[in-house]
């Protein structure tokens, strides 16, 4: 089988943790079983192999994340990268044309879909098993995970079984009425789906023994190829890249699982929490303090998180959530925590930290001059034998200043190493490159006007070891 784990969103509900490059997958936030802290993406990946489900793993997300993704789980990684947001189905469209034609898998292998950022167990993993199988027996077209619900929710989707009454187990192939198969009893048709109910339709669902739609799918790759080439007949991976625009800007469940005519429901009942919520965070912290946080005598029920170097105290708080970043500082009752989604695009301006393949980037300064002159100071952690490219800026020049460890630095053709109180001054237009030769961090200083990301043209350089 073949995994895909989708990572989008623009981490608005995490502010200030979280932001368009950093969503809240990223935040290295869990307790680790080696008593570190990882992140939701690096928890799940770990899962799926302590479950053994596969080592073929795709994840499908869009350029600001990529780097992220292969910075926290390493370069063997495969990444398929979506060239603008389109929602899940062109997203999911895309990663399984490039199994198709890059990774030239059969038509007959069996695809997996799952959200990269999931909180579960074990017996999460071991549905997904029974989902693969229900495909390989030929139970459904599409076989999917419903969630067995706690309580009317208004916050996710439904799906529909058949009445018990009516012809209520997957029995649609002949190879599966026998008794030795689990599916007789586990997999159920499903009947129709019902999108985000209010609280009464909610509740009305629960008597029709209704499931939360997990947003976990099975299929054979063929039949998504087929669905595919409704929209993009192409004969390879980057002519599909090229063209995906012509991919509807539509979900899957809208485009594949409500149109299918052979769906099926393995359902699952155990942990299944989506953290994307200040307050279902809070509840799998591993601590209620982390970063340089002091604690006082009188709190109750408050959590705090300081990303920033200085320190943070917190003392006579009930039900508050603190968290500090270099994008801001957020103080709220933990009540009213979700609305900081409603606020969040009056307070992003640019990220202020971001992961990226050759390691991390932190502003520390933001200004602009009378004449118009703007400065935007960085500190940037380069991890060893990992180097930024050789590139030019067009509308500012910039000056490093290096703090800690060893590299190569390349000004226009000409390399030198470079050290500890090493200062390296780049003038605009002029091309530059830097190499790590241990774990290098250095001061950026960019002077000029405007001070973008795009401002950069990169060329082609080859490091000689």
């Amino acid at each position: 089988m073949q995994l895909i784990l989708l990572s989008g969103g623009s981490g608005k509900r995490l502010w200030p943790l979280s932001n368009d490059a950093r969503s809240k997958q990223f935040l290295p936030l869990l307790a680790s079983p080696n008593g570190g802290m990882e992140s939701m993406i690096q928890r799940v990946v770990r899962q799926i192999r302590e479950a053994k489900l596969t080592d073929n793993i795709t994840f499908a997300t869009n350029t600001v994340q990529r780097d992220g993704i292969i910075n926290q789980l390493g370069e063997d990684v495969k990444v398929v990268t979506e060239p603008e947001r389109r929602d899940t189905f062109p997203a999911i469209a895309l990663a399984t044309s490039y199994l198709a034609k890059e990774q030239k898998c059969n038509d007959d292998e069996v695809i997996v879909i799952m959200p990269c950022d999931v909180y579960t167990e074990s017996k999460y993993f071991a549905t997904i098993a029974k989902m693969v199988e229900a495909v390989e027996n030929n139970v459904a077209d599409l076989v999917l995970m419903g969630i067995i619900p706690t309580y009317p929710s208004e916050k996710f989707g439904y799906v529909v079984p058949e009445s018990v009454s009516s012809k209520d187990l997957a029995t649609s192939s002949e190879s599966v009425k026998s008794e030795k198969s689990v599916f007789n009893k586990e997999c159920l048709r499903v009947a129709r789906f019902t999108e985000k109910p209010n609280e009464e339709k909610a509740k009305e669902l629960l008597k029709e023994n209704a499931f939360w739609n997990g947003g976990v799918f099975a299929f054979r790759l063929g039949y998504m190829m087929n669905i595919v080439n409704q929209y993009i007949q192409a004969e390879t991976f980057q002519e599909t890249h090229k063209r995906y625009t012509e991919f509807p800007k539509i979900s899957f469940d809208y485009e594949v699982a409500e149109k299918a005519e052979s769906v099926a429901v393995v359902p699952f009942s155990g942990e299944w929490k989506d953290l994307g919520t200040w307050n279902t965070l809070c509840e799998e912290l591993p601590s209620t303090h982390i970063g340089n946080v002091m604690m006082g005598d009188h709190n109750e029920n408050t959590h705090a998180i300081n990303e920033l170097g200085i320190p943070v105290f917190c003392n006579g708080l009930k039900d508050v959530i603190v968290a500090a970043s270099p994008d801001g500082i957020m103080v709220c009752d933990k009540q009213d925590s979700e609305k900081i989604k409603d606020y969040a695009n009056k307070l992003i301006t640019r990220p202020m930290y971001e992961e990226r393949r050759w390691g991390t980037y932190r502003v520390l300064d933001n200004a602009e001059y009378e004449d118009g002159t703007r400065s935007l100071t960085k500190t940037i952690h380069l991890n060893a034998g990992k180097n930024i490219s050789y590139q030019l800026h067009h509308h500012r020049s910039e000056v490093w200043t290096c703090v800690e460890g060893e590299g190569i630095f390349v000004l226009d053709g000409e390399r030198k190493e470079v050290k500890r109180g090493d200062v390296m001054d780049i003038p605009v237009g002029h091309l530059h490159a830097i190499k790590a030769t241990t774990d290098l961090t250095f001061i950026e200083v960019q002077i000029g006007n405007p001070l973008v990301e795009e401002d950069i043209e990169r060329f082609e350089w080859k490091w000689i070891e």
